[in-house]
C-alpha cells in the first residue's frame, strides 16, 4: 500500500479512447487517477 505523499509505481492502462497512457508519460503533469471496484460488485 502506498503512503500519503509516496510515489506510485510506473504502471499502463487504457483509456476510454483506446489511447494506452502510463504513469511516466505524464509525469510532471497534473493528473487525477481515480480507482474504484469492478462495475456492479458489492464494494
Amino acid at each position: 500500500m502506498l503512503k500519503i505523499g509516496g510515489k506510485a509505481p510506473d504502471f499502463s492502462l487504457e483509456s476510454d479512447s483506446g489511447e494506452t497512457i502510463s504513469l511516466s508519460s505524464i509525469a510532471g503533469k497534473r493528473a487525477v487517477i481515480f480507482f474504484y471496484p469492478k462495475d456492479n460488485t458489492s464494494g
